[in-house]
Order: C-alpha cells, then sequence, then structure tokens
C-alpha cells in the first residue's frame, strides 16, 4: 500500500504453536450473573485465604480465561471480505484461530481439595506422636546432566507447561466497533486506488477468478473421505460416478422405489443407466429396490451382536427378502427358527424392509409398485430368475422343507413383487406363438434331415418305436412350451433327444443335431454358454444346467436372443452337439431325485490329457451308482496302464465326482 511506510510495524506477536490465551472480566453486576454460585467457584479455586497466588483476589470468579484452538490446517484457501460501494475487497488469510472457554480453574480447585485432605490426614496422624523420630538422611548429587536427556526434558508435557504458566499477561484495550481507531484498522482491509484502468490485466473468467480464489488443496482432496459415513451430503455426493452414487444412496436407505431414486439422482440422469447400475448393488421385492446383503456385509466383516461371519449373515437376510417376495408378512420366529442366527440379527434384518404390526408380524414397509412391473417387465424376468437361483440355494442350505413354502398368496398381501406363475406361462407363450414361423421352418427341416439320417461307418443305433401321437405331442411341446427353469417347477415331459439305449462309450456320435440347426442366432447363443460350461463343470445334471443357464440368462442385457424361450428339447440337443454325452446312472429304486436331476451329462471330449481317463471312470458310472476308490484306481490303471500317477488319478475325480460317507458319486448325483 501507499501509505505502509508511514505506518511502521510497532510490535509483532507471533503466538508460539499458535496457541494463544485471552483473559476476560465478567460483569458481576449483570442481574444474569449468581453471585452466589460466583463466590462458590472462588472458595473452591482459592480457599478462604486469599494472598497473591490467588486465581480470584476478589473472592468472586470475576474474569473467564478462553483459550485458542487451531481450526484447519490450512488457512490459503480462506479470506476476510469487505463489501463497499459495489466493490468486493479480499485479504489472504495467514492463520485463524478459536477462542474456547479454558476450565482451568476446575483443575486447581481438585489440587486445593486434594490437598486440604492430605494436611487433616496429616495432622490427625500427628497428634498421636510425642515426637517426631529422628531419622537418617542420605545426600545424593545429581548427575551432570546430557544433551539428549535435556533435549528430552525440554520437549517434555510437564516443561511446556510449566513454561507456559511463566509467560506473562500483556493487557490488551479493547476499542469498540464504532471507535476512531478501530475504523482505522478497517481501512487497511480496503485496496485504495482501485479503477479498470489500472487493472487491465484482470481478464480472466469468474471460474478462473473462483478457482484462483480457492485452488484445489493436495491435502484436503487426499484426506477427504470417499463417501460419508452417517450423513449423506447430496452435494458431494453429486461429484461421484453414478455407480457409487446408486450404491451409497442403497446402502443407506436400505429400500427405495424407483421412482424416488431418479428423483434424488437429478432429471438430468438417463434412466436405462440407473436400471444397468441398481441392478449390481439391489433385488427387486414388490416392485420396489433392496440392498443386496452382500453391499451391507462385506467379506471378511461379522455381526457385532453375535459375531457371525458375514456369509452367514447374507443367508440369512436373503431368505427374509426371499420371504417377502412371496407375501407382505414375515413372522420373525419363523425366520428366526430357519437360520439360526439370534434375536438381534434377525431383527436388524427386519427393520432394514419391513415394519412390526402388534398381532400380526412384520409388514414389507412399502406399498406394491406396480406401474414399475408394469413398465419395466424385462428387468422383472430377470429378477425373478436371480430369486430363482436364489430359492434353490436356500433350500439346499437350510433345508426348507414344504411346509415352509408359501403355499397360497395371502389375500391381504396384495400384489407379490413378482411376476405369478400363470402370467410367466402367458408370457412365455405369446413369445412362442410370436416365433412360431421360426420354429416350423426347424421342425420342417428337422423331419427332412431326420428320414435319411447320415450314420458314420461303424456305428450301431439302437432304435426304438416312436407314436405318430407322442411326435405331435412333441412338435407342439416344442412350438408353445418354453424350459421351466424353477427348480420345484413342473418337469418337462420332452424327451432327452437320444434313445436311452444307446450304450455310452461306444464310438456314436451321441447324437449330433441336424446341420441347420446351428445356424440361429439363439442355437449359436446357447451351443457357446453350453460349452463354455461343460468346460468348466466337466458333469452337470440337468437340473444344474438349467440352473446355471437360469443366471446366465440374468446377467444377459434385455432384449436378448435368448429371452425367446428354449425348450428341454433344445437344450439337451445342444448338449449333445458340444461333444457331451449322456451317463445313464443306475439310481437306487427309492431314489428322491426328480427326473431332471436323474439326467446327467459329461463332457466326453476336451482336447486334453485326461479325456481317456474320463471317459473309463465315466463307463464305470454307467454301471454303477456309487464307487469306492480303489475300484476306480484298479480299472484306470487296467485299461490307462501301469504308470498312472496318483496326480492324475486325483485331478479326474475332482473333475467329475465328489466323495461321501466314504464312496465316491457322480457330480450331483448324491443323495444325502
Amino acid at each position: 500500500m501507499a501509505n505502509e511506510e508511514d505506518d511502521p510495524v510497532v510490535q509483532e506477536i507471533k503466538p508460539k504453536q499458535q496457541k494463544v490465551e485471552l483473559e476476560m472480566a465478567i460483569d458481576t453486576l449483570n442481574p444474569n450473573y449468581c453471585r452466589s454460585k460466583g463466590e462458590q467457584i472462588a472458595l473452591n479455586v482459592d480457599g478462604a485465604c486469599a494472598d497473591e497466588t490467588s486465581t480470584y483476589s476478589s473472592k468472586l470468579m470475576d474474569k473467564q480465561t478462553f483459550c485458542s484452538s487451531q481450526t484447519t490446517s490450512n488457512t490459503s484457501r480462506y479470506a476476510a471480505a469487505l463489501y463497499r460501494q459495489g466493490e468486493l475487497h479480499l485479504t489472504p488469510l495467514h492463520g485463524i484461530l478459536q477462542l474456547r472457554p479454558s476450565f482451568s480453574y476446575l483443575d486447581k480447585a481438585d489440587a486445593k481439595h486434594r490437598e486440604r485432605e492430605a494436611a487433616n490426614e496429616a495432622g490427625d496422624s500427628s497428634q498421636d506422636e510425642a515426637e517426631d523420630d529422628v531419622k537418617q538422611i542420605t545426600v545424593r548429587f545429581s548427575r551432570p546432566e546430557s544433551e539428549q536427556a535435556r533435549q528430552r526434558r525440554v520437549q517434555s508435557y510437564e516443561f511446556l507447561q510449566k513454561k507456559h504458566a511463566e509467560e506473562p499477561w500483556v493487557h490488551l484495550h479493547y476499542y469498540g466497533l464504532r471507535d476512531s481507531r478501530s475504523e482505522h484498522e478497517r481501512q487497511y482491509l480496503l485496496c485504495p486506488g482501485s479503477s479498470g484502468v489500472e487493472n487491465t490485466e484482470l481478464v480472466k473468467s469468474p471460474s478462473e477468478y473462483l478457482m484462483m480464489l480457492m485452488p484445489p488443496s493436495q491435502e484436503e482432496e487426499k484426506d477427504k473421505p470417499v463417501a460419508p459415513s452417517n450423513v449423506l451430503s447430496m452435494a458431494q455426493l453429486r461429484t461421484l460416478p453414478l455407480a457409487d452414487q446408486i450404491k451409497i444412496l442403497m446402502k443407506n436407505v436400505k429400500v427405495m422405489p424407483f421412482a424416488n431414486l431418479m428423483s434424488l439422482l437429478g432429471p438430468s440422469i438417463d434412466s436405462v443407466a440407473v436400471l444397468r447400475g441398481i441392478q449390481k448393488v439391489a433385488m427387486l421385492v414388490q416392485g420396489n429396490w433392496v440392498v443386496k446383503s452382500d453391499i451391507l456385509y462385506p467379506k471378511d466383516s461379522s455381526s457385532p451382536h453375535s459375531g457371525v461371519p458375514a456369509e452367514v449373515l447374507c443367508r440369512g437376510r436373503d431368505f427374509v427378502m426371499w420371504k417377502f417376495t412371496q407375501s407382505r408378512w414375515v413372522v420373525r420366529k419363523e425366520v428366526a427358527t430357519v437360520t439360526k442366527l439370534c434375536a438381534e440379527d434377525v431383527k436388524d434384518f427386519l427393520e432394514h424392509m419391513a415394519v412390526v404390526r402388534i398381532n400380526k408380524g412384520w409388514e414389507f414397509i412399502l406399498p406394491y409398485d406396480g406401474e414399475f412391473i408394469k413398465k419395466h417387465p424385462d428387468v422383472v424376468q430377470r429378477q425373478h430368475m436371480l430369486w430363482t437361483g436364489i430359492q434353490a440355494k436356500l433350500e439346499k442350505v437350510y433345508n426348507l422343507v414344504k411346509e415352509t413354502m408359501p403355499k397360497k398368496p395371502d389375500a391381504q398381501s396384495g400384489p407379490a413383487g413378482l411376476v405369478s406363475g400363470n402370467q410367466r406361462i402367458q408370457v412365455a407363450k405369446t413369445k412362442a406363438q410370436q416365433n412360431h414361423a421360426l420354429l416350423e421352418r426347424e421342425l420342417q427341416r428337422r423331419k427332412e434331415q431326420l428320414r435319411v439320417p447320415a450314420v458314420p461307418p461303424g456305428v450301431r443305433i439302437k432304435e426304438e418305436p416312436v407314436s405318430e401321437e407322442g411326435e405331435e405331442d412333441e412338435e407342439q411341446e416344442a412350438e408353445e412350451e418354453p424350459m421351466d427353469t424353477s427348480p420345484s417347477g413342473l418337469h418337462s415331459k420332452l424327451a432327452n433327444g437320444l434313445p436311452l439305449g444307446r450304450v455310452v462309450g461306444t464310438d456314436s456320435f451321441n447324437g449330433h443335431p441336424p446341420q441347420g440347426c446351428a445356424s440361429t442366432p439363439v442355437a449359436r447363443e446357447l451351443k457357446a454358454f453350453v460349452e463354455a460350461t461343460f468346460q468348466r463343470q466337466f458333469v452337470l445334471t440337468l437340473s444344474e444346467l438349467k440352473r446355471l443357464f437360469n443366471l446366465h440368462l440374468a446377467s444377459l442385457p434385455p432384449g436378448h436372443t435368448l429371452f425367446s424361450g428354449i425348450s428341454d428339447r433344445m437344450l439337451q440337443d445342444t448338449v449333445l452337439a458340444a461333444g457331451c454325452k449322456q451317463i445313464l446312472v443306475p439310481f437306487p429304486p427309492q431314489t428322491a431325485a426328480s427326473p431332471d436331476e436323474q439326467k446327467v451329462f459329461a463332457l466326453w471330449e476336451s482336447g486334453d490329457m485326461s479325456d481317456q481317463h474320463r471317459q473309463v471312470l465315466l463307463e464305470i458310472f454307467s454301471k454303477n451308482y456309487r464307487v469306492r476308490r480303489n475300484m476306480i484306481q484298479s480299472r484306470l490303471t487296467q485299461e490307462c496302464g501301469e504308470d498312472l500317477s496318483k496326480q492324475e488319478v486325483d485331478k479326474v475325480l475332482k473333475d467329475c465326482c465328489v466323495s461321501y460317507g466314504g464312496m465316491w458319486y457322480l457330480k450331483g448325483t448324491v443323495q444325502s
């Protein structure tokens, strides 16, 4: 400034470690001041006798000390602003201190109290003694203090407190807001001689000015949390990617209709992108979205109530969510009985998505959202397939019996969150009728090619009579009936594609389909799924294959060609065309396995060194339901040679079998 030289600095005070104490007088004549309380505090602090070391010499609490604390470590982003005559004057700040009341006088009162108690105890004990005993004392001279010890002493808390207490007070004079001295100091906040002619270089845009005034701090950006923990800041939330916004909102809200989610995200967000993101972090229940269990209970976490691992908690919460897809009401005792979890964990699950009703149970917290169900049928279908897979897993883990499954929909529960079975059948039939012409052409090609089958030389095929009525039933079912992919649904009446009399292990091609079958996009997509699945699993039952196909459909985008409807016959033909064979496992007569679970398919040739070992193993299980390891070992040694190692046997057993009760079974065939 121009007048800066005329106003020299008289004294510059730099508080050590940015700590300042300010002592201010208290108006004891104010009617709001409690005099008796002030006298009591002074008596507790200084005692009855006042001297020079007394904190309150007037025997009345007539002053208050304020101690400063550092508000922020980086003050370069802050400035003091003064608005005058249409101009904004900014002055950068180099330090910000916040003054808070200091209650050190209470510590002094406690110390006085302890001293008085110690003096009273010493006085009582001295009355019983006639005279003090003469005691011998030992005089010790302190060793010279080393430099390292001195530095530790100087940096100790006790030394700093002592030095701080010895620092003398500086008396300050207060000037009011309207005082001339205050007005003079305030003038330093104004920039003199500002005009547009002198500041021609200030030609930056408003956003650039704002960036200069508040530059992004690297430290604060690094220390800033990615997302709020308890309090959700919408301003900070909208700076995150869309997927993180959806995840944070669902994690905090737990249950939300799609319309509410769109209103929180803003009108400029694409609903298709939100639909794609919400399915990654939430599940559809009664038309509303409920956050997934693994989002609330991540891996390696545990219950705060019982210490149960996250995997068990996720399974129990999935059971509660699945129950709400069947009915609007859930009974907590039933959930606790099935999941075997403590009452606190079950209550947490229910409080996430339901409200308790006296003498009724827990009701789903939101009403049924029929508008979303009608508007997005593809999303509803994919969610239903996901729930079908979860249901199958829950039935297996919790051994759910028929009494546990809902018998009839509750009349008072309103519409369910998923499409009913009749509606699914109608939708499937409608789609099948739309593809009627395509299926008709495929059927005609199959008939023509089946009339003159191309049988490779040396292959014997066992023929079985097929009635015309049965053939018509197959044709009608291939046109109209889609594959029932539910684990507990009706079993398909379609044949398995091959006569059951064919012997596994002969040199047949095991039923390659006609040439025109693989030309359609649906067939190509289905064959790619089957080949990829059997390269990983090697042995699958039809029930397990349908479950995996269900999950594959759920991961596909809406409108994919595989949503047109896949029959059991088409799926089995594709499996046999992919180099697999059906293994006719001789199940026990009293087996509880369903027909789909009794249809076992295995990869016959994969192109690796284990093909021969796998074929020998599959031949064994075509004649035996369960086999001991020593029998498998001897048969493999007999067929493949004496140089067969234990690692090779272990590999083929791991690929195709499971061990239970000392016996080996093909995967998916063991009945516990």
